[in-house]
């Protein structure tokens, strides 16, 4: 009897068998290498079956992997090696091939044999990057214990088993991305990963392959909502549609479930902890991310005096769990974010009586004009409501009068004024949340995990103020 596929790349299936025994035989030439016990590992890939049987051999040794991203340049992966000191290498990225030895993942792989693994819940298994919105990325340290703990909360909360079917299309060097691999493993489910991400393969392959959870950022979210032949795909499959990384906008997500007949679940992680909060699967809101998931507890805090808040104020979001990272690297970069045990998320939001969670936006993009401070997400959310903005961001550069001035980046889908949009925000929002300026933009600027690059947009702003100064 032919074993059933774990994993599926292209034409090509992986039984549960199969895997195991080529991560025992990459493990075997990593050892060979000299990889051993407490080593760091930097792997550079892209998406292909190989990351996986690179991630479960480098564990296998009791090593540690830490992820870089395939789209980084060469100085993004200088830094992240300095901070990180890998003593090998592994992967199939030419930058990462110029920095350090590494062994290719174009090279035949041979089934091995090796002892069952006992992992040292104690003793790290990956590092991951912080999204590195503001200044350089921080590498987060994960432990075996920390990360099975995530992948048993990512399970229970998806209601995950042997019977889903799922894909996956983002970086899996992504806290995401890996989670989601290490946790459909698990689970036991069927699992499909795609060489890169293209919505008519992808809606193909729901229809295709019966796929019955599919995992959703902010950009496949868009794309999916505006793809004019959407209603020729069959999405009967799917339980539902997680939305995650970033907050949901609720005219994007009801356009695709008007023409799809499919709904949302939203969650909310970051990778620090990677599994906060999700919604129900039945009867899921799209105004919230959820209630925090068993095994994570949740508090509000002052953002003046830290102390604790009732249900309903607003404050800065902390979490702990078996799920928290280790701490950071560089190490002097973790005493910011946890205290107590408690992790500062840096997300602004509240917690109602009745324990959803409401997020407002990160406290380190809040915009002060004139001592008010005004959320990003909530201008973005009336921006999204018009019919001729395809998507949008508002971040704040300085301002002598106001403090800062609220400036939107706005991707039209369709002719409009930037007066018509200005006069609609201030519509629907205090007139300090009014952006001075609407810059039209071709697209918004975001990392694969769909959160914005508003340090780029803030950037560029500063840069077109600057030489309209300097020729006026």
């Amino acid at each position: 009897m032919t074993e059933r596929a774990a994993l599926v790349f292209e034409d090509r299936e992986y039984g549960r068998t199969e895997l195991t025994a080529l991560a025992d035989g990459l493990a075997g030439r990593l050892a060979r290498r000299g990889v051993g016990a407490g080593d760091r590992v930097a792997l550079m890939s892209s998406n292909r079956p190989e990351f996986v049987l690179a991630v479960l051999a480098v564990w296998r040794l009791g090593a540690a992997v830490v992820l870089l991203s395939p789209a980084w340049r060469r100085g993004e992966v200088e830094h992240a090696l300095e901070i990180t000191r890998p003593a090998h290498a592994i992967g199939d990225h030419p930058v990462l091939r110029g920095l350090m030895p590494m062994l290719h993942l174009d090279e035949p792989i041979e089934p091995g044999r090796g002892d069952e693994v006992r992992y040292d819940p104690r003793a790290d298994a990956v590092l991951v990057f912080s999204s590195g919105t503001t200044g350089m990325p921080k590498a987060v340290r994960h432990t075996h214990g920390s990360l099975a703990a995530a992948v048993r909360h990512w399970r229970d909360a998806l209601g995950l088993t042997s019977a889903d079917r799922i894909q996956i299309a983002t970086p899996p060097s992504h806290i995401l991305g890996l989670l989601n691999i290490v946790t459909a493993l698990e689970a036991g489910a069927w699992l499909r990963l795609h060489r890169r991400f293209d919505l008519d393969r992808l809606l193909h392959h729901i229809e295709l392959d019966r796929i019955t959870v599919e995992m959703a950022v902010a950009p496949i979210a868009l794309a999916i909502a505006s793809h004019p032949k959407l209603e020729r795909y069959d999405l009967s499959s799917l339980r539902y549609i997680m939305w995650g990384a970033t907050p949901v906008t609720p005219s994007i997500a009801e356009t695709v479930t008007r023409r799809t007949g499919v709904g949302w679940v939203p969650a909310y992680g970051a990778s620090e902890l990677p599994v906060i909060a999700c919604n129900p699967l039945d009867g899921a809101r799209l105004d919230t991310p959820g209630r925090p998931v068993p095994g994570v507890s949740m508090r509000v805090v002052s953002l003046e005096t830290g102390e604790e808040l009732g249900p309903g104020e607003t404050g800065e979001i902390e979490v702990r769990s078996q799920s928290l990272m280790a701490g950071y690297l560089p190490a002097e970069a973790t005493a910011d974010a946890l205290h107590d045990g408690w992790y500062r998320t840096g997300d602004v939001g509240s917690l109602d009586a009745d324990g959803w969670v409401h997020l407002t936006d990160r406290s380190k993009e809040m915009i002060k004009v004139r001592a008010f401070q005004v959320a990003p997400a909530e201008v973005e959310a009336v921006l999204h409501g018009h019919p001729a903005v395809a998507d949008c961001a508002v971040f704040g550069i300085p301002d002598g009068a106001d403090g800062e001035a609220v400036i939107a980046a706005v991707q039209r889908a369709a002719p409009v004024e930037a007066e018509e949009l200005i006069e609609l925000i201030g519509s629907r929002l205090a007139s300090y949340k009014r952006p001075r300026h609407i810059e039209f933009v071709s697209g918004i600027p975001r990392l694969p995990s769909g959160k914005v690059l508003r340090r780029v947009l803030k950037e560029q702003a500063l840069k077109e103020r600057d030489g309209r100064t300097s020729h006026s």
